[in-house]
């Protein structure tokens, strides 16, 4: 099948073929960027917290008594937890990562009042922390129980060691090559914080947040009556270990009500739920748009099949088999679709510039726009199948009929 009677015949119904090349064009520009989108937010939503979020929940203690002594229960809850089969660890800390709520500070380089040079996400814990938080220390070492101290008890604000996040420490000292263990720098103007330790990852509390790979952890416990408790269970053990350590910790004090038991598993899907929602809107989206996109193929094509049913049975006629007839219909679209794919490409191409410029999004991976103009093609080309195949089928003898 040669190309240029099939190119000259489309010439004669310019108007129709071009509004497909266009609802094409339109379709793979709005595919190809929706994809970018969802790869983004798919990307956000499976990066790790640093924690061992499988085997790991968290709960509240609310006293609900001015003078209870909350120091001393905090000190029976931990033992009480750490105590129980099949739990690994526990701590109270101010929050976790993905939360969506917690503490940050600005940090300094170097001591006096002045503009911050990062920012951190804080997490009050004891020595336990990191193994309750499951973290990877790639550097340094952990805390020793006499560097924990009460907030009340301690004269100063901030403890004077720390461990910090790799990322918190790329972005404190970009010019700095080797360990940050030993390295000081300052909340504000006269309090000072030593690294003792460097952990390879742990998220802050707030997924949104552009420094949300910079965190760390201070040897404090908070006393309060509201208390924050987060426990790491042995694989397998934590959903039967919840409602255990639930009943056992609200029976060990009547003055108090556990609430918020929820596992980390159930706060990153609340931390993406506008993520997820995102995506699978983009994917009815585009969804939609293919279908709209195949419709308009059929519909045109089924209309030039009727317009040229004379035409194709005078073919038929002289000789053209019904396979010929499919090949022409299947090419007239291929054609169509080219111009509006390709237009559709550099359409893409141009709006993702725009988008990454716009909203600091990721550029398009190299691969998304060919897969997307195959997915076209193979649309298009299963939508004009079946008129292609009703026109095969038109009997030779429509020829002698008078129109």
């Amino acid at each position: 099948m040669e190309f240029g009677p099939v190119w000259r015949a489309m010439m004669r119904n310019k108007g129709g073929y071009f509004l497909i090349a266009v609802q094409i064009a339109v379709t793979m520009a709005v595919m190809v960027n929706a994809f970018a989108i969802m790869q983004e937010r798919s990307f956000k939503m499976g990066r790790p917290s640093g924690l061992d979020e499988a085997n790991t929940f968290a709960l509240v203690s609310v006293g609900f008594k001015p003078e209870m002594d909350s120091k001393a229960l905090i000190s029976e809850d931990l033992d009480l937890l750490r105590n129980t089969p099949g739990v690994i660890n526990a701590v109270a800390t101010n929050s976790y990562p993905l939360r969506q709520g917690g503490w940050s500070e600005g940090l300094h380089r170097e001591p006096g009042v002045g503009k911050s040079v990062s920012s951190s996400a804080i997490y009050f814990v004891d020595e336990h922390g990191l193994e309750t938080f499951g973290l990877n220390l790639i550097d340094g070492r952990n805390f020793s129980p006499e560097q924990v101290s009460w907030d009340k008890d301690s004269p100063d604000p901030w403890p004077a060691t720390v461990i910090i996040t790799q990322a918190l420490g790329e972005d404190l000292y970009p010019d700095h090559e080797g360990s940050y263990v030993g390295k000081t720098f300052w909340f504000d103007d006269d309090n000072p914080a030593n690294i003792v330790g460097v952990v390879e990852r742990l998220q802050a509390p707030w997924p949104s947040w552009t420094g949300v790979e910079r965190s760390m952890l201070v040897p404090l416990r908070r006393e309060s009556n509201d208390v924050r408790y987060v426990v790491r269970t042995e694989p397998g053990y934590r959903d039967q270990l919840m409602l255990q350590v639930e009943e056992s910790l609200a029976n060990s004090s009547k003055d108090r009500i556990i609430r918020q038991v929820a596992t980390v598993d159930e706060a990153r899907k609340l931390a993406y739920l506008g993520d997820a929602a995102m995506i699978k809107i983009l994917t009815f989206v585009i969804s939609l748009l293919t279908a709209i996109t195949g419709l308009g193929i059929v519909g045109l094509a089924s209309f030039s099949v009727a317009r040229r049913t004379r035409q194709i049975g005078i073919r038929r006629a002289l000789g053209a088999t019904r396979p010929a007839i499919v090949r022409y219909f299947m090419l007239e679209n291929f054609l169509v679709s080219s111009i509006g794919i390709v237009s559709g490409a550099v359409l893409a191409v141009g709006l993702n510039m725009f988008m990454v410029q716009a909203f600091s999004l990721t550029p398009l991976a190299w691969y998304v726009v060919p897969v997307a103009m195959i997915i076209l093609w193979i649309v298009g080309q299963v939508a004009v199948a079946g008129p292609a195949r009703k026109a095969s089928g038109i009997s030779p003898a429509i020829a002698t009929r008078s129109i």
